[in-house]
């Protein structure tokens, strides 16, 4: 082509120059890609269950926005992220209201984080978990790399706010800061939100109990019947749990009183441990006294029920407290173990037991306690734990404040007591004789290692670690299910898998607005350069034989 141009002319007069021409720089742009890095992390959405028809927690999982600091998000195209240290209740709601999501950073380590850090934590966990939350959000584990780019997504806010302190920048240095500046773009995979139509909140028991040649379990009905319950938390703030130290107590005294109980048996000791507590409104423990308490006498006639209940938590308080919903008449078996629990309790570092009265709402939908539930049966129940209201956000976290040693020492501690307690008061020890009438002692005696192994117990749907230690120490073991009603189900659980989240480093969306008036700029130049090309080439023409002339 080239050899059969006459002149410079005769190059434009093909189509070769006028494709190169549109199409190459288009190409050039095109082929620069615009995420100029990706990084991926594991994420956990927000729980979302439904208790008695009312929705709580994260009801959205699609996310596919601009991420945007704690302090720049306006509108409901952008994605916050931020850690939660940072966010108070008052951010959360603003938020949960406005914006089109949340990603939030968990600490790295809660037990070092200062008294303050951690009631703030924890009040903003409570107030995150009592309503519905109409937009999707996910919480990550501590990640060096995330906490990076949190902090330069607040670094770049911090550093455009102070500049704009100092002196008000030309119109045109903002419209470039806005095209030139990088932003990150959230999206989430993975995740869904489906309602589980099946469902199901798992209550296993077992008891201990003299068996005597010919007779079996059920037949022997002359002993009187004590009850001992804990739940186990499966979800919270997220679907995961960091330790059920109620579980571990529940599970330490049962391998305590199976050694006792072989030798010298006074009672009969059922032990409950139901999958659902305080969220799902001890749904577990309603299933279980409508199934056993019209076919059990026994049962309507225990002298009482012990229920656990944030039991170990040195944040909530070195002391403990038996909750109750009527007080308990003076001459009653659950009179005669406050006063014991009382007086065993002196024995320990001076630990104070209170008595807490609080009564039953009818009105409430949620209920305060688990022992509650037996209460409205007119059965004798109390709670023993280590916080005082029933509002506390303790009862709920998903987080551990206290390092594996203080909380076993707390929880070494609370078991001595308890246990010691329900000894004296079934095989009628004086509490009031001091070390002299201490039981677990000697090779029973209570230490950190019979409790530290329970601690992480999950739940029987993921393995059977907890069916086998109650088949181990227990006789009569069952394990029944709670499942939702097909048309007024008083409880939902919703599928929920962990997800990855992805984070691109983009561009912004002014840089797409800015990159189209260009492209169209230099297509409009070459459009009229190619227009005009004969009159340019005229002047030119007319201006090389001028100069020639001269010459």
């Amino acid at each position: 082509m080239f050899e059969e141009a006459d002149n410079f002319a005769d190059l434009f007069r093909g189509g070769l120059p006028y494709y190169l021409l549109i199409t190459l720089p288009i190409l050039i742009i095109c082929s620069s890609n615009p995420v100029l890095a990706a990084s991926e992390f594991g994420v956990q959405r927000m729980s979302q269950y439904d208790v008695h028809g009312a929705a709580y927690g994260c009801r959205a999982s699609a996310l596919n926005l601009e991420a945007k600091s704690l302090y720049t998000w306006q509108t409901s195209r952008h994605c916050v992220l931020t850690r939660l240290q940072d966010m108070t209740i008052d951010h959360f709601r603003e938020i949960r209201a406005k914006a089109g999501g949340l990603v939030v950073l968990l600490p790295e380590d809660t037990a070092a984080l200062s008294l303050e850090d951690k009631q703030h934590i924890h009040l903003l966990e409570q107030a995150m978990m009592v309503q519905d939350v109409p937009i999707p959000v996910y919480f990550s584990k501590y990640n060096p790399k995330l906490n990076g780019i949190i902090d330069e997504v607040t670094r770049t806010t911090v550093r455009t706010h102070k500049q704009s302190a100092q002196k008000r920048e030309s119109a045109f240095s903002e419209i470039f800061g806005s095209i030139s500046a990088n932003g990150y773009q959230i999206v989430v995979s993975g995740a869904s939100h489906s309602a589980n139509k099946q469902s199901k909140i798992p209550i296993i028991q077992g008891e201990l109990a003299p068996l005597k040649p010919g007779k079996t379990l059920d037949g022997d009905n002359k002993l009187p019947l004590i009850i001992v319950t804990a739940h186990l938390d499966t979800f919270g703030l997220t679907n995961s749990r960091q330790s059920n130290a109620d579980v571990a107590v529940l599970l330490t005294l049962v391998e305590l009183f199976s050694k006792l109980h072989a030798s010298i048996p006074k009672y009969r000791l059922i032990f409950l441990v139901s999958e659902s507590g305080l969220l799902l409104n001890f749904q577990g423990m309603k299933k279980w006294l409508d199934s056993n308490l019209d076919e059990n006498v026994q049962i309507q006639h225990a002298e009482f029920v012990v229920c656990l209940d944030t039991i170990g938590k040195l944040l909530a308080n070195e002391n403990m407290y038996m909750h109750v919903s009527k007080p308990p008449k003076e001459g009653t078996s659950m009179n005669s173990f406050y006063k014991t629990i009382r007086t065993v309790a002196q024995r320990y570092g001076n630990v104070s037991v209170e008595g807490v009265h609080k009564k039953i709402n009818l009105a409430d939908t949620l209920l305060a306690w688990e022992h509650e539930r037996f209460s409205m049966k007119r059965m004798p129940a109390f709670t023993l734990s280590n916080v005082k209201s029933h509002k506390d956000p303790l009862r709920n976290t998903i987080f551990d404040d206290d390092t594996m040693d203080e909380q076993l020492d707390a929880l070494e501690r609370n078991v001595k007591i308890i246990a010691e307690a329900l000894a004296s008061h079934i095989y009628n020890v004086p509490a009031e004789d001091g070390s002299a009438g201490e039981i677990f002692t000697g090779s029973m005696a209570i230490s950190r290692e019979q409790i530290k192994p329970w601690l992480n117990i999950r739940s029987t749907q993921q393995n059977n670690d907890l069916k086998y230690a109650f088949e181990k120490y227990l006789r009569n073991v069952k394990v029944t299910y709670e499942k939702p009603d097909a048309r007024e189900p008083d409880f939902m659980l919703y599928d929920d898998r962990d997800a990855l989240l992805n984070i691109y480093n983009v561009k912004p969306a002014v840089f797409d607005l800015f990159l189209t008036f260009m492209i169209a700029a230099y297509l409009s130049a070459v459009y009229f350069a190619i227009f005009y090309f004969p009159r340019l080439y005229s002047i030119v023409c007319r201006m090389t034989v001028a100069k020639t002339k001269v010459n």
